[in-house]
């Protein structure tokens, strides 16, 4: 009786025996079978109610959500490229060589200064060559000695007379002698018919306008002192004929020395 108990406890371990050897050698082939990699991952533990990783749905992207996104994108760009065109520009300060200029015209020259004046150092006042036309004339200043003032005087070339002489020219100053009127040298024969009143010019003469008082460059006056001048009155109320400057030829310069 014991000895068929024993075997039978003998025959339940070797079926044991052979069920665990059957299992481990299972276990190898499986591990055989997998990667290395694959060897010596742990699994992970299930947990109920949460799925495993291999179990994960793949969604796929949504077009709709790109279209969107894309969208929010452009407009981003528009409002800022917007407000970057709108925003206040600061004009730039001009520097001082931008600013325009203001041109102002410079002050007219005095006509006096682009007259000859006559001095005791320089007394040339023209040239002959100028002056060789019969009735030419030249305006010109020469400073009074006594009271140091400038005088506008006229030189005036006489028809008669040789132009390397000095009695072939006039000049006289052009202030009456009494009075502040100014003389003038008028070679429009009409004018002095017109405007003085003289029929009688034949050429240029000298008139005073205030008192329409004419003077002949031809003939002479002898005032008191046995003194011959110049421009002997033909018309008008004067007292005598315009002050004389006397003139001295020196080769081909014509030179205003004196004024009366």
């Amino acid at each position: 009786m014991e000895n068929d108990a024993e075997e039978i406890a003998n025959t339940g371990l070797d079926g044991l025996s052979t069920f665990s050897s059957l299992s481990i050698e299972s276990r190898r082939s499986q591990m055989t079978d997998q990667p290395p990699s694959d060897r010596f991952k742990s699994e992970m533990p299930q947990i109920p109610g949460v799925s495993g990783p291999g179990s994960r749905a793949t969604t796929a992207p949504n077009p709709a959500v790109k279209l969107v996104l894309g969208l929010l994108a452009v407009l981003l760009v528009v409002f800022l490229g917007a407000r970057w065109a709108l925003r206040p520009k600061h004009a730039a300060p001009q520097s001082v060589e931008q600013q325009p200029q203001i041109e102002v015209p410079s002050p007219a020259p005095d006509p006096s200064t682009l007259l000859p004046h006559a001095t005791d150092a320089d007394p040339g006042i023209a040239s002959v060559a100028e002056m060789a036309k019969p009735w030419s004339s030249k305006e010109f200043f020469i400073r009074n000695r006594l009271s140091g003032e400038n005088i506008s005087g006229l030189l005036v070339r006489l028809p008669t007379g040789s132009p390397s002489q000095s009695t072939g020219y006039w000049a006289f100053a052009q202030k009456a002698p009494f009075g502040d009127c100014q003389l003038e040298y008028v070679t429009d024969l009409s004018k002095l018919r017109n405007d003085y009143g003289f029929r009688a010019a034949r050429h240029p003469m000298v008139g005073n306008p205030c008192s329409r008082t004419v003077y002949d460059p031809l003939k002479l006056s002898n005032l008191p002192g046995s003194v011959w001048a110049r421009g002997a009155i033909v018309q008008g109320s004067d007292l005598r004929p315009p002050l004389g400057i006397e003139i001295k030829v020196e080769g081909k310069k014509i030179l205003a020395v004196r004024a009366e």
